[in-house]
């Protein structure tokens, strides 16, 4: 009889941890855009990107953070549901009962272990998936909205290999008054180009790899044995080079686990420091999704209080801990990168460390 009320306990605990999991997750995907809210209404209002495509950068943005926010969000969920239960003596009840601490414990385990194995599928194959589609929009946009790069009246040199002036832009147009370039892409036949006004577009024959400048009423002056002149009414430059972007190198980041580990066995002509860079990748994924696991269990100690007065206590030290964590992580994998530390190290560190914590956290609150 026993056995079966422990089973309806360990289910009833796992299940009661759900919401809060859930409920953390949109938290911090909501906190952590809000870092990017400024940047998100540059694009809005400075570059004229529509609200689709507003929409696409906070998805890919949310995913790619995801490996980051499932143990954070399930340390939250675990306080949350073991502080209520502490309050309503739910807890205090169960040991009463006889219930032994591994039984308590084994609910937030166990979903640890399932987030784990959800984190570590994100991580490996969906965040960086997100993390690409990210970077390919952004380069997208900066091709498609290359206007709003430039600043009236000031010559803004290394625009695509031209140095370019205008009296007036419409970035949002893309439209361009009294322009001057003078492009010295070819160094033996350096042209400078006058024009009444021009329009930076999308090129129609290369959607998405390449911008025109479309000029109007203007002169072109070529430099050489002899100086030649030439009036034009309408004159086209190809910014862009007509290659895929699909095609440029990836991030770190942006690779799945199997790209990762494919480039540090078959490192070609890499750096050391891009190897490490690649090893920090590798250990990052699985360190992260590991952390599951024990923030699951650090739950269960921060959560379970056998003091009422000590009611809000845990999820506040839930919110240092998250910082102290992430703190203590990324200053070690600057230290992995920078090679002060070998990546295997320094990368595990955080989770020794909270794991001992954990420990320490649950036989105080069992004794």
């Amino acid at each position: 009889m026993k056995a079966l009320f422990g089973r309806k306990a360990i289910q009833y605990l796992f299940f009661e941890m759900w919401p809060g999991l859930i409920l953390g997750l949109i938290v911090f995907v909501l906190i952590l855009l809000m870092f990017q809210a400024l940047r998100l209404t540059e694009f809005f209002l400075v570059h004229g990107i529509g609200i689709k495509v507003i929409a696409e950068i906070i998805l890919y943005l949310a995913i790619s953070f995801l490996p980051a926010l499932f143990p954070m969000s399930l340390l939250f969920a675990v306080v949350l549901t073991y502080s209520r239960l502490s309050q309503d003596s739910e807890i205090v009840a169960m040991k009463s009962l006889g219930y032994s601490q591994g039984l308590l414990l084994a609910p937030a385990v166990a979903l640890g272990i399932m987030v784990a194995l959800i984190s570590a599928q994100t991580s490996f194959h969906l965040a960086p998936w997100g993390n690409r589609q990210f970077e390919l929009l952004i380069n997208e946009l900066g091709q498609t909205k290359a206007a709003a790069t430039l600043k009236e009246g000031t010559f803004s040199e290394g625009f695509f290999d031209l140095v370019i002036y205008a009296n007036e832009v419409d970035s949002q147009r893309g439209e361009l008054s009294k322009v001057f370039i003078y492009d010295e892409r070819d160094p033996n036949s350096p042209l400078t180009i006058i024009a009444k006004s021009g329009r930076i577009i999308p090129d129609p024959e290369r959607p998405g790899q390449s911008i025109l400048l479309q000029l109007t009423d203007g002169d072109i002056h070529r430099k050489g044995d002899a100086h030649t002149k030439i009036k034009f009414q309408d004159f086209d430059i190809r910014l862009l080079d007509p290659v895929q972007i699909e095609q440029r190198e990836k991030s770190p980041q942006s690779m799945t686990i199997e790209e990762v580990q494919e480039q540090i066995k078959n490192p070609g002509d890499k750096q050391p420091e891009d190897i490490r860079r690649l090893k920090t990748e590798v250990h990052k994924r699985w360190a992260i999704s590991i952390a599951c696991i024990i923030f699951g269990a650090l739950g269960v100690g921060l959560g379970t209080q056998t003091n009422r007065r000590t009611k809000g206590n845990g999820l506040i030290l839930s919110l240092v801990v998250i910082m102290a964590y992430w703190i203590l992580y990324v200053s070690l994998e600057g230290t992995a990168r920078s090679g002060q530390l070998p990546v295997a190290v320094a990368l595990w560190i955080p989770n020794v460390l909270f794991a001992g914590f954990a420990a320490y956290r649950l036989k105080k609150i069992w004794n």
